[in-house]
């Protein structure tokens, strides 16, 4: 059974944030999704093909965690890649996809690695568990494909093994960030954004 107040309020918190993460120019156009827990087995997503700069209540969708629509409509194409995380981790409240020219361009440039290490920055201690500069923070990246499921157990496998991860990059294609609620996730992926774009800034600046 869908709450239907706590429904529209997290949709109209995520259209918020589409608002800003499109005024950032991190979703263009139709591309990115955004997602919020509804319940321990139901998550509120975003439907497809909508311009993420314009959202209004309508435009999200109630799925459970295998990602099948429990109301009208349908869901991002990649619903999957966000209840996998819900499934995963029990206490994340949000998740946000973006296109972020940033992530994309420094994924395609790593085309030979696998991961970005993030080391020694101030901003690592905006991630939850981290009070200090001086560590490191690994950010998998995978392989673009149109087999989201595929992609989705790739993920899963990983952070099986990473729990503290706070986010991956799709190459080529975009980020993916969570946390236990949504105003958590934006900090996060401003943070991770941030980084990304001093990563790329280090690798024009060695060539």
């Amino acid at each position: 059974m869908i709450d239907s107040k706590y429904f529209y309020q997290q949709a109209i918190a995520l259209a918020a944030a589409g608002e800003d993460l499109y005024q950032r120019g991190w979703v263009p156009a139709t591309s990115g999704n955004f997602s919020a827990r509804l319940s321990l087995d139901a998550a509120i997503v975003t439907a497809s093909g909508k311009h993420k700069g314009r959202l209004s209540p309508t435009d999200f969708i109630a799925v459970d965690l295998k990602g099948n629509a429990i109301s009208d409509g349908k869901p991002s194409a990649e619903t999957e890649l966000h209840t996998q995380l819900y499934a995963r981790f029990p206490n994340v409240g949000a998740v946000l996809h973006c296109h972020s020219p940033k992530a994309t361009v420094l994924s395609k440039a790593l085309a030979a690695q696998r991961s970005i290490t993030l080391s020694d920055y101030e901003l690592l201690k905006a991630f939850d568990g981290i009070n200090t500069h001086n560590t490191s923070v690994d950010i998998p990246i995978f392989d673009n494909t149109q087999d989201i499921s595929s992609l989705a157990s790739e993920v899963d496998v990983y952070l099986a093994t990473q729990p503290k991860c706070p986010g991956y990059i799709i190459r080529g294609h975009g980020v993916y960030c969570w946390a236990e609620d949504l105003n958590s996730c934006m900090r996060n992926l401003e943070a991770l954004d941030f980084l990304l774009d001093c990563e790329l800034a280090l690798t024009r600046l060695a060539r």
